[in-house]
């Protein structure tokens, strides 16, 4: 699968993501020299994992026939350290519906296991970058 970032000349730095058949309007924060007309892509890299893990548990939930209603992964950012080599995110799971202990026990634990997850901590990622 290939995605492209073109670059929007309307504003100084907003880009336009393509993803198969979906547009992600991006850009940098006024701090930036952008005009904040989208996320940033540390937004996106962030709403990549909050994603994951809400579509998991609802994957999950469909699955076991667990009665999950309403699903909400809030997320917070502390990239205080990043330079230093540490990114923390904050993963709060809500849930609501006839829920037992044990099964809002077992979609967090599933939430933790999602495949962005996984993907930021257990994986080494190579990329490669070029001119075309």
């Amino acid at each position: 699968m290939t995605i492209k970032a073109l670059r929007d000349q309307s504003l100084p730095m907003r880009h336009i993501v393509h993803v198969r058949n979906h547009i992600i309007s991006t850009d940098g924060s006024v701090e930036e020299g952008g005009n904040d007309a989208g996320p940033s892509a540390h937004d996106l890299y962030d709403a990549a994992l909050s994603a994951c893990k809400a579509l998991t548990v609802v994957w999950y939930a469909k699955r076991k026939n667990i009665p999950v209603e309403h699903v909400e992964v809030s997320l917070e950012r502390d990239a205080s350290d990043e330079r230093h080599g540490t990114y923390r995110l904050a993963a709060t799971l809500h849930l609501t519906g006839d829920l037992t202990e044990t099964q809002r026990n077992e979609l967090l634990s599933v939430a933790q296991k999602c495949p962005v997850h996984k993907l930021m901590t257990s994986v080494t990622t190579e990329i490669t970058t070029v001119l075309g």
